[in-house]
């Protein structure tokens, strides 16, 4: 099977799908752009279903699709003591990858501007004018692509050499329980009250849907992941000596790493080739979240297509959010700070809406400065210091 197209989108997870949508649906005036999806056959070359969350205002893009919204947050220390506050006007959103799947592929059927392709992407060749895709569908048949501009969104193999890297790494039960245990007003974001690793540092995170179910995960920042043993052995001490519950059942299970890195992604890899989404640098490396930097990706990314300006994906975060969380990063990575002490005392000092901003790339200087007098001078100092002197390495992609 031969495809042309203007522009060929490699990957259907969140920042393939966020960009096709938008593709999709022009505004008035703008040319439509022959659009090819690539999507990974179900199979080992698909993501398995996943849990995004993110923060933002009411009346959003995926509202329809969402599992549960909030606008209260706790955080509670190593000792259990719990600091609680409201982020109106912003609440913070639960959309679980298939809802989102079902929603962005309606959208994008109902505008017939976007082909869609279930085949592997085995290798993007540079061409004059573009690139040429060499993929397999699931019955073994080839598929070939010719775009004028691509747009990579896959898993990378190999991070680039990065001077630290923690991997965030979770494993969390849908649970069901017999009795109303959960208050479905408020999130859990850190719960500090799990044993704490030699190195790193460990929370839980509930997100409840209702008095009787929620999504209950065991978090670490470490170097390492455990075993599937390991984590269920956390999540059972979490859930029954932590918070306490009895006569409940697991309905689903989700798992994943998101490595915390302060790489440099390359976001171009040919003249008419690009990476978008995580493996172009949206995560944040001191926080594990992407979506809304997709978002703000795909947005910015459509907009200059439809424009017909260079279309070269933008810096998911600002310099300034990328030289502080390596700093934060080589704190935490040298134990110079206390993690579950450090982010305790932000969500006490600070106003919690304008962390949630400072944690999405979005204050300003003096707002940045003003939340740095909360935070371990001496210790956030000598880490910057050794920054210069600490050795890039590449590990492989989580």
């Amino acid at each position: 099977m031969d495809l042309a197209a203007d522009v060929a989108v490699v990957g259907a997870g969140a920042a393939g799908l966020s960009l096709a949508r938008r593709l999709a649906h022009p505004p008035a005036g703008a040319p439509a752009l022959r659009t090819v999806l690539l999507a990974a056959p179900p199979g080992p070359a698909r993501a398995a279903p996943r849990t995004w969350c993110f923060w933002e205002p009411d009346a959003g893009p995926y509202d329809g699709a969402l599992t549960a919204a909030w606008q209260r947050l706790r955080v509670r220390g190593a000792d259990g003591t719990a600091v609680t506050a409201v982020i109106a006007p912003l609440r913070y959103k639960m959309l679980r990858s298939d809802a989102f799947e079902a929603l962005a592929g309606r959208e994008i059927a109902s505008s017939g501007r976007v082909s869609c392709t279930e085949a592997v992407v085995g290798r993007v060749e540079p061409t004059a004018g573009g690139a040429l895709l060499h993929a397999r569908r699931v019955d073994g048949r080839s598929v070939t692509v010719r775009a004028g501009w691509v747009f990579d969104s896959r898993p990378l193999i190999r991070l680039p050499p990065a001077r630290t890297t923690l991997l965030q790494h979770f494993r969390g039960w849908f649970v069901r329980t017999s009795r109303p245990v959960f208050d479905p007003s408020v999130v859990d974001l850190m719960d500090f009250r799990t044993p704490q690793p030699a190195h790193g540092l460990s929370f839980g995170y509930v997100l409840p849907v209702g008095p009787h179910e929620a999504l209950v995960e065991y978090t670490e920042f470490s170097r390492r992941v455990l075993s599937r043993a390991g984590y269920d052995s956390a999540l059972r001490h979490y859930a029954e000596r932590v918070i306490g519950l009895d006569g409940y059942e697991v309905t689903a299970c989700e798992q994943g790493v998101i490595p915390m890195t302060d790489a440099d992604f390359p976001r171009q890899t040919a003249p008419g080739v690009f990476r978008i989404g995580a493996c172009s640098g949206a995560t944040r490396p001191s926080t594990g979240y992407t979506f809304s930097a997709v978002q703000r990706q795909a947005s910015t990314v459509a907009a200059a297509l439809h424009a017909g300006r260079h279309p070269l994906p933008p810096r998911p975060h600002s310099a300034r959010a990328r030289v502080m969380d390596a700093v934060l990063l080589r704190a935490l990575d040298g134990g110079r700070v206390d993690g579950p002490a450090f982010f305790t005392r932000l969500f006490e000092r600070v106003p919690a809406a304008r962390l949630l901003r400072f944690l999405d790339g979005r204050t300003s200087l003096a707002e940045d400065l003003g939340i740095g007098a909360h935070v371990p001078v001496a210790a956030m100092v000598a880490s910057a210091l050794s920054l210069p002197f600490a050795p890039r390495r590449s590990l492989p992609a989580a």
